[in-house]
């Protein structure tokens, strides 16, 4: 029995049943190319991280950061400190202005009474005090603002500073003579030490020298 001409290429190959679909020569892989029939397998999709098998993608946190990182947090000691600037601020401010007009009120009277060319250079020397006081309010104010977003320069600036206050405690404990000029020194040393201690540690290293995005 003839199964139609062998060198016809529409005809079934020699050999196989008619009827029955081709089956591949031996050691050929069969149909999906070395996939077993059904749906082939689904490709990852495109612009998302895979996780792991189960479990849903990876999402990217932050920019240079690891998947799903949050940001920096401010040690707890500045936060402490940058309290106790905008604190120190505030007395800075109010004391200068009180003295302001202290020395002004003073020298009006002097000049009242025709001595006010006598009290002129202390008159000066009082502005100048209350002029400092005013400047140290604003610089507290700036470099607690600045502890947020600022880089090392406010760190350095801020360790001068307290070391500056430390020093100015110092004095006034040791020429007070147990008086006002003494409490208001150990208030200002213990303020001075707390800012100098958050500014020497580790911690407030990696929080100025941390990246920004």
């Amino acid at each position: 029995m003839s199964f139609g001409d062998p060198n016809n290429p529409y005809g079934a190959p020699q050999g196989q049943q008619p009827g029955y679909p081709a089956q591949p020569p031996q050691g050929q892989p069969g149909p999906g190319y070395g996939y077993p029939q059904g749906a082939p397998p689904q490709q990852p999709g495109y612009g998302y991280p895979q996780g792991a098998p189960g479990q849903p993608p990876a999402y990217p946190g932050y920019p240079g950061g690891a998947p799903n990182s949050m940001p920096m947090e401010m040690p707890g000691l500045m936060k402490t400190s940058r309290v106790l600037l905008f604190i120190l601020a505030g007395f800075q401010l109010l004391f200068g202005v009180i003295a302001g007009i202290a020395v002004g009120a003073v020298q009006d009277v002097s000049n009242g009474v025709g001595s006010g060319d006598d009290t002129d250079t202390l008159a000066g020397l009082g502005f100048f005090f209350a002029a400092l006081l005013v400047g140290l309010g604003a610089l507290s104010i700036f470099l607690g603002v600045k502890f947020k977003s600022g880089g090392s320069g406010i760190r350095i600036t801020t360790i001068v500073y307290a070391a500056l206050m430390i020093l100015g405690g110092i004095v006034n404990i040791v020429n007070g003579a147990n008086g006002s000029a003494t409490f208001g020194g150990l208030i200002s040393l213990a303020i001075a030490g707390i800012i100098l201690a958050s500014m020497v540690n580790g911690a407030a290293s990696a929080w100025f020298n941390r990246p920004r995005y």
